[in-house]
């Protein structure tokens, strides 16, 4: 099994948290010695991590970005639930599934996933041709919830969702042109919640196979919101509802 990049702060530091065996090396940046990273390298040698001091050149070079903040580790991946099927018989209580259409661009779905872990969702799905992977930047972004939220990328959103369907899920699109807006409906039961990208939102067919649509009320001039920030204002009202 080959090994992967994961960069920053958030990311490298829940893996310590999570699965530190699997960290086969943190490169750091020789010449930052601030409290962060001061901090950071104490709980790295405190969980057994090998640390290699490292110049910002090489840093980017190993993670391909320059906004590494001198944190780059290779690590071996983890193992997640094989299927979406997994994923749902393990839940315990209603499902609560974000479902992303379209979302192309990698610091969209970091933020997403970032949201997602947040609000306690069991997963997140996509189309495997109309969506980003998770990657180095996506980890980046995401903050860690890489780790913790499944993310299936699938290859028929549209039966996908039918699928849910049968299995009890209710599934809810977000749309501009709904007339119900998100806070008329229960999301106290086995919900997915499917947004699109930014922009075109879902596609028709995806939008034809919720079975309801809602809008996220606009009071202001803009005309919608990031998708990342639409998903965490569904997902959290999802949660509200559900301590409630």
């Amino acid at each position: 099994m080959s090994n992967k990049i994961l960069f920053g702060f958030h990311a490298v530091t829940v893996r310590l948290k999570t699965a530190p065996a699997s960290i086969s090396e943190i490169h750091v940046d020789a010449g930052r010695r601030d409290q962060r990273m001061r901090a950071f390298v104490e709980r790295a040698r405190e969980a057994g991590a090998k640390l290699i001091d490292s110049d910002d050149a090489r840093l980017a070079s190993l993670c391909g970005s320059s906004r590494h903040q001198g944190v780059v580790a290779r690590v071996a991946p983890l193992a997640h639930a094989k299927s979406l099927d997994d994923t749902l018989d393990a839940v315990d209580g209603p499902p609560l599934l974000l479902v992303l259409d379209g979302v192309t661009d990698p610091h969209n779905l970091g933020a997403c996933l970032r949201v997602a872990d947040g609000a306690g969702a069991h997963a997140v799905v996509a189309p495997k041709d109309h969506a980003v992977g998770i990657n180095a930047t996506v980890a980046k972004v995401a903050s860690g919830a890489a780790e913790t939220v499944p993310y299936f990328m699938v290859t028929n959103l549209a039966r996908t969702l039918g699928e849910l369907k049968e299995q009890g899920i209710r599934v809810v699109g977000t749309s501009d042109d709904a007339t119900k807006s998100l806070y008329d409906i229960d999301l106290r039961g086995p919900v997915a919640l499917v947004l699109g990208a930014e922009g075109s939102g879902l596609r028709q067919l995806t939008a034809r196979t919720c079975d309801e649509l809602v809008r996220l009320p606009m009071k202001g001039a803009v005309e919608s919101l990031n998708v990342s920030v639409a998903s965490g204002v569904c997902l959290y009202e999802a949660l509200r509802q559900r301590m409630t």
